[in-house]
């Protein structure tokens, strides 16, 4: 995976960014707090962390503000996703090494912990069993792994009704029928979702175990397991 692929966002996209996804995530501050107390379970209190598709740093400065030991090294190929994260988690800056980059610019740990929180559903499926695989041999025996993204049955009708439930429940109020039929043709072509099931099993695959649903919520589903 040494390509970089740059993300769609510039400018008053980037901006607009920290606005969507608490709109867009159902429970999303909270998603933060049980990842947070999940990585606590095994983390030690100087723990490091490993941080994967980290722009836009909500993240970030979410879990360093919770714990104030960890340290973190967040990876993301988006140049100004990762300048937006800068700004986001200015506050732990000495705390946070950010990487441009796909998960092979990351350092190669051992990790006492890892993260990969609404991001995953953008890595080709062809390059998701090498990105887990990537992440878990970078991860000390037993360090706990989470990893929350869309995710939905992917036959129909049930892959068009969820995309529908998926655009409707971020969609800003008043937004125009155009609009919304412009996002739900983006997600059909710029997301490659997998349904739970699969995700479950490309976790063992790629070495995981006790791989647990710990987050359910709409289109959106999250797991933690350990290496």
């Amino acid at each position: 995976m040494a390509q970089h692929h740059e993300s769609n966002f510039a400018g008053d996209a980037v901006r607009s960014y920290l606005e969507g996804p608490p709109r867009q995530v159902p429970g999303f501050s909270s998603l933060h707090r049980m990842t947070a107390m999940l990585l606590a379970e095994r983390t030690p209190e100087n723990g490091r962390v490993l941080v994967l598709g980290a722009g836009g740093g909500l993240e970030l400065k979410a879990f360093a503000d919770m714990q104030r030991g960890w340290s973190f090294d967040g990876v993301d190929p988006s140049a100004d996703m990762l300048q937006l994260a800068r700004q986001v988690a200015a506050d732990h800056a000495e705390r946070i090494r950010l990487h441009h980059g796909n998960i092979d610019a990351a350092p190669e740990g051992p990790f006492d912990a890892a993260t990969c929180l609404l991001t995953f559903h953008h890595v080709p499926l062809q390059r998701r069993l090498e990105t887990l695989m990537d992440v878990r041999r970078r991860l000390k025996a037993g360090a706990p792994f989470i990893l929350a993204h869309v995710s939905f049955p992917q036959t129909e009708p049930d892959r068009s009704m969820w995309i529908d439930r998926h655009v409707a429940y971020g969609a800003a109020d008043g937004v125009d029928i155009g609009r919304l039929e412009n996002a739900r043709n983006a997600m059909r072509e710029r997301l490659h979702i997998l349904p739970p099931e699969e995700e479950e099993a490309m976790l063992r695959e790629a070495g995981f175990s006790d791989v647990t649903l710990f987050y359910a919520a709409f289109s959106f589903k999250g797991w933690v397991a350990y290496a």
